[in-house]
């Protein structure tokens, strides 16, 4: 794909979409970390209701880590992997008060010290939260990027790294929501709805007509 068609593709992304913003919902950085964490192998929708429960009792790390792992359990059994997702979330908070002063870090090695964040929440905080010009690349992501042929790659570090190199520069900062939400609304998985896809002449798929 050549750079006039990737420029254009995020052009009129954005004039669909001129803010793109997370679906979970959260104020602070904390809450947007805790949120991630909980939301591996599991939908925004049912993290945005676990933490709507969680977040008016507790949405500090001193506040959730005082609930315990017990505690905490109880406002996240909803959610998969609730008991491994809740001593993560308690440890974290006790680290980002020890080592943080309980503030969540804007540094990428910091973070990913954090139990529960790996490179693609560490990402996804650093870009929402703090703004940082990165690219998380969850399976929504890695399906666009390949499918349409905006920046093609084996694993998702392969993709991450040709998502930097090749969306232009004053599209980056949001291209990770465009991405993602397009992939999660339009570019599905199973059913692309390229009748009805804002891109679709510009993308590459080679099978384009095979899911149309």
């Amino acid at each position: 794909m050549n750079a006039a068609k990737r420029y254009e593709i995020f052009r009129r992304l954005r004039e669909d979409n001129p803010e793109p913003r997370t679906e979970l919902v959260y104020s602070t950085p904390f809450e947007l970390l805790i949120a991630v964490i909980l939301s591996a192998q599991a939908t925004d929708v049912g993290v945005n209701k676990a933490t709507a429960r969680l977040y008016p009792v507790a949405n500090t790390p001193e506040a959730i880590l005082a609930l315990g792992v017990e505690g905490l359990s109880e406002y996240i059994k909803t959610i998969g992997l609730y008991n491994a997702k809740a001593k993560n979330v308690i440890e974290t908070c006790r680290l980002l008060i020890e080592r943080h002063g309980g503030q969540v870090p804007d540094d990428r090695e910091a973070l990913e010290a954090l139990p529960g964040v790996g490179r693609k929440t560490a990402n996804v905080v650093l870009n929402t939260a703090f703004r940082h010009p990165v690219m998380a690349v969850d399976t929504h992501i890695f399906r666009v990027s390949n499918r349409t042929r905006i920046a093609p790659g084996k694993n998702v570090l392969e993709v991450e790294r040709q998502l930097l190199k090749f969306v232009p520069k004053e599209f980056l900062l949001d291209a990770h929501h465009w991405l993602i939400l397009h992939g999660r609304y339009v570019c599905q998985a199973r059913k692309p709805r390229c009748g009805s896809c804002r891109i679709e002449d510009l993308c590459e798929y080679p099978e384009k007509t095979a899911i149309d």
